[in-house]
């Protein structure tokens, strides 16, 4: 079948054609449905469960009384405009396009002699109601957030930003998928150039289907190799409608993709992923002092273990006032293999806790990080200081509001290990100066991703380290190249 090749003016003609290639009479939850409406016969093909049944027995309730002398000579135009009461109808001409809207969820209605169908769109998709993150929970706050329904994701947007000049573009990605994705951004903030060169990358994929969502789009976003193997994090995720609408109002992009409840947020620097909602629920001076206190966490999850452990291996050339270092109770297995133990049961535990029911978990977790370490220590295998900062790293990864940054923040913590083993408090040292290196050469859509601090920007480092007050964040950040500078203007 010639997807471009136009419907044919026999109701006949066409549903030999489309019945086969929707597989009528095969697919149990393929419809169609023969009426006949105003003297004239009709069809109308739909899926079962994608079809809100009372609106559309409406809208049939009606149609169904017109009669003949009820239409003017140009049938189309007539049936088109005065003979569907619905808001959502779309004239459709080719065999392609019917399909593609049957399977997106509209009904399609065929009438004889018409070479032109009508896809009425009263689609229902099975979705959840709008609720809290489960990774990015407040205290006080807005408990919605975004579901797997692409159109409620919109919704809860719009919802917070009633600007007409708020974009919302739609793309289909996948041959065979047909997965809508939508680029947000505002049309008078967000950098045009940034936002045409994410725009043909988007209709630029050539895929069969997009099975991971919005992680399968951002693979193909980041199309060079070095891209896909950099373990840090190039876009931020965020199931916040609240969190997505800030970023859009600074100049970002949002893309979100139907089916997923995660909304992909870029460009974004490393000083995005330690950002929480949180902070700008709690006075200035409490927020300021939870960000430092959650960059602490990341910083000891990140070099804490390993420095330590070179500190211990290299005692030598410490002064002595550092001599107590060091485990009391060395323990059977050398320290940095202690070190490797211990994290490779903390991500066993945490696999274990992904795929165990929710009433067994807790004690789960009770055994993987309690019991196992104290026996483990109890036995001589590990030292107790092993276990002390296997867990305060894990305490630091869990603090991370981006788990994507938590896991390169781990990798990295295995690496430096590894160094330390070998080459004690030089391996540590260099390995982590040329992580630092590697940071400062990597981008995100051509933002540097350790600005503000490389390139230094003083003003926008007080910003990213400090929770400051809302009337002293008037200007959006300088390195997104935003159309509109400021995001309020001063009277007088």
């Amino acid at each position: 079948m010639d997807r471009e090749q136009r419907l044919a003016r026999k109701l006949e003609d066409n549903l030999k054609v489309l019945e086969g290639e929707l597989g009528v009479g095969v697919s149990f939850d393929i419809l169609a449905r023969r009426l006949n409406i105003a003297g004239r016969d009709a069809a109308l093909l739909g899926v079962d469960g994608l079809v809100n049944d009372a609106v559309l027995t409406n809208i049939l309730r009606t149609m169904l009384r017109l009669k003949r002398e009820d239409l003017t000579p140009d049938a189309m135009r007539s049936l088109f405009q005065e003979g569907i009461p619905h808001i959502e109808v779309n004239a459709v001409t080719t065999y392609g396009a019917v399909i593609d809207q049957v399977l997106s969820g509209p009904v399609v209605l065929l009438v004889d002699g018409l070479d032109t169908a009508f896809a009425i769109d009263v689609r229902t998709y099975p979705a959840r109601s709008p609720q809290e993150p489960q990774l990015e929970r407040v205290l006080r706050g807005s408990r919605d957030g975004f579901v797997e329904t692409l159109v409620f994701n919109t919704a809860l947007i719009r919802r917070r930003i009633r600007d007409p000049r708020l974009r919302v573009e739609r793309f289909q990605v996948g041959r065979r998928s047909k997965t809508d994705v939508v680029l947000v951004y505002l049309q008078d903030v967000a950098n045009p150039k940034l936002v045409a060169q994410v725009r043909d990358q988007l209709k630029e994929i050539q895929v069969d289907a997009i099975p991971m969502a919005e992680k399968s789009v951002e693979e193909y976003l980041q199309s060079r190799p070095a891209q896909w193997w950099n373990p840090f994090p190039l876009v931020r995720y965020t199931e916040r409608p609240d969190v997505a609408a800030v970023h859009l109002f600074e100049g970002h992009l949002v893309i979100l993709v139907d089916t997923s409840p995660s909304a992909m947020i870029l460009p974004v620097t490393f000083f995005h992923h330690i950002q929480h909602a949180e902070e700008y629920r709690e006075d200035v001076s409490v927020g300021t002092y939870l960000r430092l206190i959650r960059f602490l966490g990341i910083m000891l999850a990140w070099v804490g273990p390993p420095l330590w452990v070179a500190l211990v291996l290299s005692k030598d050339l410490l002064p002595p006032a550092w001599q107590f270092l060091g485990p009391k109770k060395p323990g059977t297995v050398p320290l940095p293999l202690q070190f490797f133990i211990g994290e490779m049961v903390l991500d066993l535990v945490r696999l274990a806790l992904i795929h165990t029911p929710e009433p067994v978990s807790t004690a789960l977790g009770f055994i993987g990080t309690v019991l196992l370490g104290q026996i483990a220590a109890e036995v001589g295998l590990l030292a107790s200081e092993t276990v002390l900062y296997v867990a305060l790293a894990a305490l630091g990864g869990f603090a991370t509001p981006s788990m994507e940054f938590a896991m390169a923040v781990r990798l990295m913590r295995l690496l430096l290990l590894v160094a330390t083993a070998f080459f004690r408090i030089w391996g540590v040292a260099v390995l982590f100066f040329l992580q630092f290196v590697f940071l400062g050469f990597t981008r995100s859509f051509g933002v540097p991703y350790l600005w503000p601090l490389i390139p230094p920007d003083w003003g926008a480092f007080k910003a990213v380290t400090l929770r400051l007050p809302t009337p002293a964040r008037h200007v959006r950040p300088s390195i997104l190249k935003p159309k509109e500078k400021k995001t309020s203007r001063r009277r007088g």
